[in-house]
């Protein structure tokens, strides 16, 4: 039988706990709690007691206990956590993930929440849900909400915020997937910027008039991860990355990165790509007064009043070139790379704010000296004309010769 997972640190959160289980039980949703605490003495019986998670993660809770230590109890708790979890989806045992927490308990909860695939219930109620929560959410479909007051006993208001989230649990598990069907066609992964938007709504109509369906990732950091993940998954059959902006963001420190492996699943999966450098021309910051002073003097656009924009140097540029080459010489699977002459966003074109002929020539020619055995063509037309989007669709499609099974 399956049954939702609840994670709680049972001697700080174990009233809470059995508040959540109860209003799930009285919906008729089978419940397992599990203790995630260390330290104190459980205040509530748990179905997965701590003993088990410390030995999941090849410890036990003496020794964690001996070493007194809260932050390696926590790591050695979301990583036992997440194993039991991932077993019991495997098995089929799992309808969805529901987690209570301060720093902690959001650490340990989120762990197990991001390795279980998109589409599983996951809601963590967490002290820390109405502040940055990236570093929690990762690329997986997690909600996050707040507790308004801490999780320290069933009072008015927590009383409403965890039975909130015991019937947001329930509808999740009880009502299905909310998927009405359709074709299941093959999924190929588009990227793009709003810089690069034209580009890619004409790329998606080719695709999509030859039987594909396109899922259009917004390249925040965020979204190349997700798409990343997704690859990994195997669930895509062909990539254009037309968008690559998150490696200027990983190289420079902007707040869009996508960490060091963007551009690298596709490659290891052996999946057809075509690759392009959309909005390598620019470093997202926040409102000025956050870009660092040592980039004092360079060239900024103000996209909007909490976004600032960094135009990439000619030798930022190589190097974004030289990542990109180097990551596509190395992919197991058709790639190719399509290079707009022209500019490689919006605002990167002739007589926009910019436009860097020389860095672009740094880009092309550091790709071209690293991107070995990979075809590359170069088209004299700005990323955005119609032209370049439909020879980056049709090359796609060539490289995946059209089979949609």
């Amino acid at each position: 039988m399956k049954s939702v997972f609840v994670l709680a640190t049972l001697d700080t959160k174990g009233p809470e706990a059995a508040f959540v289980r109860d209003q799930l039980g009285a919906m008729k949703v089978p419940v397992r709690i599990m203790d995630t605490g260390c330290m104190g003495t459980r205040t509530v019986p748990a179905d997965i007691s701590r003993e088990e998670v410390f030995k999941a993660a090849g410890t036990t809770l003496a020794a964690l206990q001996a070493k007194n230590d809260r932050g390696e109890a926590v790591k050695a708790a979301a990583v036992g956590a997440t194993r039991i979890v991932l077993e019991a989806h495997q098995r089929g045992e799992l309808a969805g993930l529901l987690a209570l927490g301060g720093s902690a308990g959001t650490t340990i909860g989120t762990s197990a929440m991001r390795a279980l695939p998109i589409g599983v219930p996951k809601l963590m109620v967490s002290t820390l849900a109405s502040g940055t929560v990236r570093q929690f959410v990762g690329d997986k479909d997690i909600l996050m909400l707040n507790s308004v007051v801490d999780i320290l006993g069933i009072n008015r208001i927590s009383r409403k915020i965890l039975g909130e989230a015991a019937r947001a649990m329930a509808g999740m598990v009880t009502l299905g997937t909310g998927d009405p069907g359709g074709d299941d066609k093959p999924l190929v992964a588009v990227t793009m910027f709003g810089v690069t938007t034209q580009c890619v709504m004409r790329a998606k109509e080719v695709l999509e008039n030859v039987g594909y369906e396109v899922l259009v990732f917004h390249a925040t950091g965020n979204g190349g991860q997700a798409m990343e993940s997704l690859i990994e998954e195997r669930l895509i059959v062909g990539v254009l990355d037309l968008t690559t902006t998150e490696l200027a963001d990983e190289l420079c420190g902007g707040f869009l990165s996508a960490g060091p492996d963007r551009l690298t699943a596709a490659g290891r999966v052996g999946i057809p790509q075509v690759v392009s450098v959309g909005a390598t021309d620019m470093v997202n910051f926040y409102a000025p007064e956050t870009v660092p002073a040592k980039f004092k003097g360079r060239t900024f656009y103000q996209h909007n009043p909490v976004v600032t924009l960094m135009r990439t140097t000619a030798e930022e540029n190589r190097r974004i070139g030289e990542d990109i080459g180097r990551k596509c010489a190395a992919a197991e699977g058709p790639t190719s790379i399509l290079l707009p002459l022209k500019g490689v966003s919006a605002i990167d074109q002739a007589g926009h704010p910019f436009d860097d002929p020389a860095a672009r020539k740094a880009l092309y020619e550091a790709i071209k000296a690293t991107a070995r055995g990979v075809e590359l063509i170069e088209l004299n037309h700005h990323i955005n004309d119609p032209e370049f989007a439909q020879a980056a669709a049709d090359k796609l499609l060539h490289l995946m010769k059209g089979d949609k099974r």
